[in-house]
């Protein structure tokens, strides 16, 4: 194209001093490759993306890109990965994010390309996952047109994304593909969507090596945020509320994960001994092993973690939001906790459920070493003994268990055996349902970024495709699919594209012939309506669907007496297997705090034990404050 260059209207900061030139300043490209330049300058390492008629300027720049800097071995530094549906790379992009803690990449066309990438975005924006996404679109002059494959994605994603970007001038897709990858990964991560016109794709372009949008507003917020330091006093009142404590407790969220500081609360509770509950989101941000560790809280955390919410006095919440699934009933969540602390990187969390009486609004990581290194230089020491042993009792009296003697297969039984033959070491993905929660309670999580689950948005199909993504980013580790047949059979079509590229997947299929989680509710809250839930789909043979796609090893274990042998087959297995395991289809998740009930009001089961009633109130010195 002989289009002529012009002058970008927002030019890029300058440089600065000693800082080197990027080699291709000044150069001409194309609009698309000024896109797949950005990706490499941003460090991308994989794109997951389907391809379409608005888009296939970049397809086609990035196999220039990939051609031109393949290693010796012919390994293209840039691989494009393509799934079965746009959606599925969406999940893959998020998966690999979640799995690394870096942005993950989606690249789809216009139209339905797009709109099937909404679901994806959506449930990265709940759960705060860096994700860029571009999007083709029709050519500027036939937007709004109804043009073929037209879709109003910046109107359809404002509402799902951290931001929208629609690229109308040239001359500003440099900035705004740099800027994206800013907006991602600062502050409270999430999606950033850049809908790219096809005409816009194909523009010559001067590149400029360097240059971000002003976005003034954005970038001063975040500026007052990151600047959001502990006073002296700020420290001393924390410290002060917590000496008077005789049960303290930290409520530690998924921003723990996010902000990279698992091992900062490692070392804070190694210097004052707080046990620590986490959310779903929080997984792994504390060695689920640890003495002082309580697993998953809220409605269906452990009973002995719940039990502890009910008997804290203190509670320190760590990016964590409280929400519904935690706290039910606000008011009657931690009922005993005469202060509450919060520590968030976003400052609309703060106070927005549950009333708190110290906050900080900053980064999580430096918060944390700054409270400990005030701590240990005042000589801070908990008497914590006392409640050390409660823990360890409720820990004993209230663990979680089932039915060990029924002839049925029961799905707890499964997690505890990959438990033992992993050590809590293996990356897990999740569907959504039930499975998803006997994971998250019987499965450990020795370290962060091993559990990967739609969290707020709670969406089936999750599982496979993010853990396509997630062994993209961790090559060398065990990366295990647990899923549902409910769940999985919304993205089963990724099951190829865990054999085209050859990953040693690991994909396990818990199934009750149906949707077993809305039964459950149904039989406690509905007086046992069966209505749909059956999904009346029985004819799926799961065996012969991963055969069909590739899978050399593909079981259904059908025998409890073969449990153990087959689990250790399945995860033994060099490349992609998969396992269907029959369960017992009136296993429930338990414990269940019902909709609207507080923890007192916890459902244990039938084979965990419950208690009719909290701690006494007689706090001693904490009732002070």
């Amino acid at each position: 194209m002989n289009a002529q260059l012009t002058e970008p209207k927002t030019k890029p900061a300058p440089a600065p001093a000693g800082a080197t030139r990027h080699p291709l300043a000044g150069h001409a490209l194309s609009g698309a490759e000024v896109v797949v330049q950005v990706f490499a300058d941003e460090g991308v390492e994989v794109l997951f993306g389907y391809s379409g008629g608005a888009i296939l300027p970049v397809y086609d720049a990035v196999f220039r890109h990939n051609a031109t800097h393949a290693g010796a071995d012919g390994r293209e530094p840039m691989p494009l990965i393509v799934p079965a549906n746009e959606q599925g790379a969406g999940f893959m992009a998020a998966g690999y994010a979640r799995a690394s803690g870096k942005v993950g990449v989606a690249v789809v066309t216009s139209g339905p390309g797009a709109t099937n990438m909404v679901t994806p975005v959506r449930d990265s924006m709940a759960d705060s996952i860096p994700m860029v996404v571009v999007c083709g679109q029709v050519p500027t002059g036939a937007i709004g047109s109804d043009a073929f494959q037209e879709a109003p994605i910046s109107n359809i994603m404002s509402a799902c994304a951290k931001h929208v970007f629609l690229v109308t001038e040239p001359e500003r897709l440099e900035a705004t593909l740099r800027t994206a990858f800013t907006l991602a990964r600062s502050g409270r991560p999430g999606p950033v969507v850049v809908d790219i016109p096809k005409d816009v794709q194909n523009a010559a372009l001067a590149f400029a090596g360097e240059g971000e949008l002003p976005l003034p507003g954005y970038r001063a917020r975040l500026a007052a945020v990151e600047r959001g330091a502990l006073t002296d006093e700020d420290c001393a009142a924390f410290f002060a509320a917590l000496k008077q404590a005789r049960r303290p407790l930290i409520y530690a969220g998924g921003g723990v994960i996010a902000a990279g500081a698992a091992e900062a609360l490692r070392d804070f509770v190694d210097a004052f001994g707080l046990p620590v509950t986490t959310t779903l989101m929080g997984l792994g941000a504390f060695d689920t092993t640890d003495p002082l560790a309580l697993h998953m809280l809220g409605m269906h955390g452990t009973a002995y973690a719940n039990y502890a919410v009910e008997d804290c006095d203190f509670l320190l919440a760590l990016g964590a939001r409280f929400d519904d699934r935690v706290a039910g009933l606000p008011e009657a969540f931690a009922p005993l906790a005469r202060f509450i602390a919060q520590v968030d990187i976003d400052p609309a969390e703060v106070g927005k459920v549950k009333p708190v009486q110290w906050h900080h609004v900053g980064p999580l990581k430096r918060a944390l070493e700054r409270l400990a290194a005030y701590g240990r230089a005042h000589g801070v020491a908990l008497e914590l003994g006392d409640w050390h042993a409660h823990v360890a009792a409720l820990k004993r009296d209230h663990a979680m268990n089932y039915d060990r003697d029924s002839a049925l297969i029961q799905p707890y039984a499964v997690l505890e055996e990959i438990d033992r033959l992993t050590g809590g070491r293996a990356v897990i993905s999740t569907g959504v349902g039930q499975h998803q929660m006997w994971a998250a309670q019987y499965l450990n999580f020795r370290a962060p970024r091993q559990w990967l689950t739609s969290g707020s948005m709670g969406t089936m199909g999750f599982g496979l495709p993010a853990a396509i993504g997630a062994q993209f980013a961790r090559p060398d580790a065990l990366v295990i699919d647990v899923d549902g047949d409910a769940s999985i059979r919304m993205n089963i079509g990724e099951l190829e594209t865990v054999t085209t590229y050859g990953l040693p997947l690991k994909v396990l299929v818990l199934n009750n012939v149906g949707d077993g989680m809305v039964r459950q509710w149904q039989k406690l809250f509905f007086k046992g309506r069966f209505m749909a839930s059956d999904k009346s789909l029985h004819r799926k043979d799961f065996i012969k669907a991963a055969e069909a796609d590739g899978f050399a090893w593909a079981r259904r274990l059908e025998r409890k007496e073969d449990l153990a042998a087959t689990v250790a087959d399945f995860l033994a297995f060099e490349g992609p297997a998969f396992l269907e395991v029959m369960i017992d289809p009136d296993a429930g998740v338990y414990p269940m705090v019902g909709p609207g009930a507080s923890y007192a009001q916890m459902i244990t089961g039938e084979h965990i034990a419950s208690r009719s009633a909290p701690v006494p109130t007689d706090a001693g010195p904490a009732a002070m404050f």
